[in-house]
């Protein structure tokens, strides 16, 4: 993933350029290969290149149109042909992908943003008509930041030298954070007031200091795809993944694949080596990184993943996660740009870097999507409110009946169910998965209700409900892969096969049915790939394990942790409450029923901010807004302190073995 940055000062002024070589020292590491730059007295463009492909190390980047635009691109264009053919002798298919965007940009303009299928993000400087656009492709797995500040402005595909180098303090993005506490932020937000992040399936044209966002492409809530029996879903579903795979398996570098025992990780493997033993694909070398922990008995991967590595005849990287401590740590870390980029696991990384080194891997592919898009949650909801929406009750009635025996709860919950969706959220009670944690302060749940909501949204009857769930989906996806970290010690290019826009096109596109069925989920994708991926992993039943290392860790941590409660940031924010917050790491550390997803991400959030204070990055907080908040929370933290302190000796014993049974199921888009 080559990485990009741009100041353009619009008042005229010259780019300082000791300030461009900070700049460079920050971007060398995320891309290693070649440092090229575009220059004019008010306008500085970086790029430093990352190359997974042949035709990358032939690109010359920024790229200059014969009309005086500059192109700066980082991707993987993945319909070159198509688009060659459409652009006659323009273009010639042995061309670089930043050749062949610049020849579709001077033909067609910003309508050529949609025809570019693959995953990437670029900036268009025109000196014409001095204006700059930025667009990222429909699913938004390359980043692209941007700022606004007077007369300056800045964009780059790391936060790195928008935020380490900012002309002011920032304000923190509350709203961002409240997403970050439930769920994931918005698309277009990022921690700090001021900063923007393009869209998926968005452009933006700044000119004249004013940025207009504009989406330029979405999927057709119209397509239908109607086949006539089973197996032709199958065949069609066959060619439509092995596309999305051939496409990402075009690397001159070894490609490293997670492979977790689960369907989504293996189907991506066993496909792949089929495709490279066929000859459709032709990558150096397919390798595979696996976590395990034989100490925890309800989440051992290790006999399916062995399994994989004895079919293929291959031994992978193993990482045991057992052996790397019970606790999480937060300290001596470098700053992470968001929340969501900070590891809790150190250990865990160390070691997924050493297994790229060693291999020389430049990409890594992961399943993340496919529980989503597969079908891997078993709810026949979307099949029913398509039903009720098409008014087709007789077929309703007949579903729910065999649902309802299937799950083994009365049809009128199901129906309920599939009602409350087309309803106002107020309406509908709000599950207690979905409720916002009970130390936030009330006042900061009333300010970002939505985010701490997932953006939920009511269906409508203008499209298929089962296609408005499809993309409510795929926007969570979007959201959390816009969280994702990105990696520069080594570099990594991130892949996931399951979020190929054609691919998702034809899910989509095919009846509910074919994905999920009374007892079968990943209908489909079972029947597909059978013969492909070994019967042990098609049968598998849904995985689902213990999560004990937050839970330890906050036995591991519990001093520092009753420390960190008596004076938080994000008390002082008024985001946290400290006492009710405490009380939670109590009952957490109890083994008692919290919210631990929430618990965990708020200590993230806490230490990240910290960081940032300490850094300059955003003002330091003053000691009397700090005691407004912290004066009630302190009292329920000395009550709390001294209940667990009076529990009788076998109590405590009690609880430090649950501690060890904390239980939560999983539905993580990898398997």
């Amino acid at each position: 993933m080559s990485v990009q940055f741009g100041r353009w000062n619009i008042d005229g002024e010259p780019v300082n350029r000791s300030y461009l070589e900070k700049v460079k020292a920050l971007l060398v590491p995320y891309g290693p290969d070649d440092f090229t730059s575009y220059s004019k007295t008010e306008i500085s463009i970086l790029h430093c290149a990352f190359h997974t492909t042949k035709e990358s190390r032939s690109e010359t980047q920024p790229h200059v149109t014969a009309s005086g635009a500059v192109i700066t691109w980082d991707g993987r264009l993945d319909n070159i042909s198509e688009l060659c053919r459409r652009l006659g002798d323009v273009a010639p298919a042995e061309s670089a992908d930043v050749s062949i965007v610049a020849a579709a940009y001077e033909r067609w303009g910003s309508n050529c943003f949609a025809m570019l299928v693959g995953d990437w993000a670029l900036s268009i400087w025109e000196p014409r008509t001095r204006s700059l656009t930025l667009a990222k492709d429909p699913i938004g797995v390359r980043p692209l930041y941007y700022s606004i500040e007077g007369n300056q402005i800045n964009w780059s595909t790391t936060l790195d030298p928008v935020v380490l180098f900012p002309a002011k303090q920032f304000a923190l993005c509350e709203e961002y954070i409240a997403g970050w506490l439930s769920y994931f932020p918005a698309t277009h937000l990022t921690p700090y007031a001021g900063i923007q992040s393009v869209s998926p399936s968005y452009f933006v044209l700044i000119r004249d200091g004013s940025a207009r966002a504009r989406k330029y492409w979405e999927f057709d809530a119209n397509k239908r795809v109607r086949l006539q029996t089973d197996s032709e879903y199958e065949e069609h579903f066959r060619i439509a993944f092995r596309e999305s795979l051939r496409r990402r398996l075009r690397s001159d570098s070894p490609i490293l694949a997670e492979l977790s025992g689960g369907m989504d990780s293996t189907s991506i493997v066993c496909m792949a080596d089929l495709m490279i033993k066929e000859g459709l694909a032709n990558p150096p070398r397919l390798d595979t990184v696996s976590y395990y922990d034989d100490t925890e008995p309800s989440w051992n991967e290790k006999p399916y993943f062995t399994k994989i590595e004895q079919k293929r005849g291959r031994t992978g990287c193993h990482i045991d996660v057992s052996s790397q401590g019970d606790g999480f740590s937060f300290e001596n870390r470098k700053f992470a740009l968001n929340p969501g980029s900070a590891t809790l696991f150190p250990e865990r990384a160390k070691h997924l870097s050493c297994c790229v080194l060693t291999n020389g891997n430049r990409v890594l592919f992961s399943g993340t999507g496919g529980d989503e898009v597969m079908g891997g949650v078993p709810t026949p909801v979307p099949e029913l409110e398509d039903l009720l929406a098409a008014a087709q009750f007789r077929t309703l009635a007949h579903q729910l009946k065999i649902w309802a025996l299937h799950k083994r709860q009365p049809w009128h919950r199901l129906l309920v169910e599939s009602i409350g969706g087309f309803l106002p959220s107020a309406v509908v009670p709000v599950p207690k998965v979905k409720r916002p944690a009970d130390w936030l302060h009330a006042d900061f749940v009333r300010r970002h209700r939505s985010a701490l909501s997932g953006y939920n949204q009511r269906l409508n009857l203008g499209s298929r409900p089962s296609f408005q769930e499809n993309l409510l989906a795929l926007e969570g996806l979007r959201r959390q892969i816009g969280c994702s970290r990105t990696y520069s010690d080594p570099p990594l290019d991130r892949c996931y096969p399951y979020l190929d826009r054609d691919l998702l096109e034809f899910l989509y596109a095919i009846p509910r049915d074919q994905l999920v069925r009374p007892g079968q989920r990943r209908s489909l994708m079972r029947r597909a790939l059978v013969g492909i991926v070994p019967d042990e992993i098609l049968k598998r039943s849904r995985k689902a394990f213990i999560a004990r290392s937050p839970m330890a860790g906050i036995a591991v941590e519990w001093m520092n942790l009753t420390a960190l409660c008596r004076e938080m940031t994000t008390s002082s924010l008024g985001i946290v409450d400290p006492g009710r917050f405490f009380q939670a790491l109590t009952r957490a550390r109890e083994g008692q029923e919290v919210q631990m997803l929430a618990l965990v991400r708020t200590l993230a959030v806490e230490h990240w901010l910290r960081d940032a204070v300490n850094l300059g990055i955003f003002a330091k907080l003053s000691a009397e807004t700090s005691a407004m908040f912290g004066r009630a929370g302190g009292t329920l933290i000395r009550e709390s302190e001294r209940s667990f302190v009076t529990l009788r000796p076998e109590c405590k014993q009690e609880s430090r073995k649950n501690l060890l049974s904390w239980e939560r199921q999983t539905t993580k888009g990898g398997d």
